[in-house]
């Protein structure tokens, strides 16, 4: 009796600790996001995500089962993420993560799986150190490099007359990254030119009215500007009632972005040089069109970039794991390298094997303001292969692995 009492107690431990995705339905994702404290982008983004499972999951899933994405909300705490990471990987039977828009939240999230050997797809975290100097064989990156996007900027400020400039970012690591990675790229194509003011405002808690006396003081011809979100809205604001951008030259990292520019009404300001999302001026017939009318279709509102990220996110993922033809880790990591990701709104996608970052470029255009709203004009999708560092210099700044 104390044997088959055993025996049975065995099996059912045996059932317990088993790997949950054994016995699933379905294969499921772990994503993580700050779906409250920035629902402008998070919200979009998870939109995306879901009419990308649609459409994955009505042509038959992955690997013969439906793709889902079991949704946690980390506050915008590394801690936290890092906390429900733990829990999604052992409890929810996972077989990776995605998520993340702060990058400090996304670099814990690396941490995290370079730890435990567990995939993570980084969807939107922009600070470059999470694929170069802290990256790791199981991080990913969905969005565009950060020093590929400033660097599309520095090129056309090179162009203009401006010789000193002032950089206003918040003071964390994509901030920090965004001007380091302007600067070199700008001093690089006209070393003539020099920075007079550096302002580091803390992350949405901004001074506006102090930084933009700051900037004045300094005189600059030009203005690179990284704030995002309400931080963004106070410095317009706060620049345009006081003319700090009377007859300047403004750069602006992220600000043609609707999340950040329709809040803003016929208060966006104009003449800025700006990376963004025009969908509004996709050609008919064009992978990018056909994404925004299934996206209206669906939510019955335009879409936002990170509409767009969450929509690739999934495409990626199903890509991915049908590659592998497998959820393991390692099947998983060797499939994500160098995978080209067809049909995704911009045409073909590839994740790097070098870098493990993707292949995704940016709109590049002057903001404008049309029927009270702000809009990208005289934009251009550029690839970002002509602004990356060297493959020798991406080696050099990668850890060993």
């Amino acid at each position: 009796m104390n044997l088959i009492r055993r025996t049975v107690l065995g099996l059912i431990a045996a059932a317990a600790t088993a790997p949950a995705a054994m016995a699933q339905d379905t294969i499921k994702v772990g994503e993580i996001n700050h779906y409250k404290r920035m629902a402008a982008f998070a919200e979009p983004y998870k939109k995306g995500i879901e009419l990308a499972l649609s459409e994955i999951n009505e042509a038959g899933g992955v690997l013969g089962k439906p793709l889902e994405f079991v949704y946690r909300d980390d506050q915008g705490d590394p801690a936290e993420a890092v906390k429900i990471a733990e829990e999604l990987m052992t409890r929810e039977g996972t077989v990776m993560l995605t998520g993340s828009i702060l990058s400090h939240v996304g670099l814990a999230l690396s941490s995290f799986a370079a730890e435990k050997e567990y995939l993570y797809l980084a969807a939107e975290p922009l600070a470059d150190s999470l694929v170069w100097n802290s990256g790791n064989p199981y991080t990913f990156r969905l969005r565009a490099s950060t020093w590929v996007q400033a660097a599309m900027l520095a090129e056309e400020a090179a162009k203009s007359d401006a010789i000193t400039y002032a950089t206003i970012a918040p003071n964390y690591a994509y901030g920090q990254d965004a001007v380091n990675a302007f600067k070199e790229n700008l001093q690089r194509l006209k070393p003539d030119v020099e920075f007079v003011a550096e302002q580091w405002p803390a992350l949405f808690n901004i001074d506006a009215g102090a930084e933009v006396q700051a900037i004045e003081r300094a005189k600059p011809d030009a203005i690179y500007n990284v704030t995002f979100g309400s931080d963004l809205a106070k410095l317009v604001r706060e620049g345009g009632d006081r003319g700090l951008f009377d007859g300047r030259s403004v750069y602006g990292l992220l600000t043609g972005e609707p999340e950040y520019l329709d809040p803003l009404g016929d208060e966006a300001p104009e003449g800025w040089f700006v990376t963004g999302f025009p969908w509004y001026g996709f050609e008919d017939g064009t992978p990018g069109k056909t994404f925004v009318d299934a996206y209206m279709d669906a939510t019955g509102e335009t879409p936002k970039i990170g509409s767009l990220v969450g929509y690739m996110t999934a495409q990626s993922v199903a890509a991915g794991i049908a590659r592998a033809g497998a959820t393991d880790t390692e099947s998983l990591v060797t499939a994500f390298e160098d995978l080209t990701v067809n049909n995704t709104p911009i045409g073909d996608l590839t994740y790097r094997a070098i870098d493990n970052q993707s292949t995704l470029g940016a709109w590049v255009g002057t903001t404008a303001v049309e029927d009270g709203t702000g809009v990208m004009v005289d934009w251009e999708y550029k690839d970002p292969a002509p602004y990356m560092p060297t493959d020798e210099e991406i080696m050099a700044m990668r850890p060993a692995e």
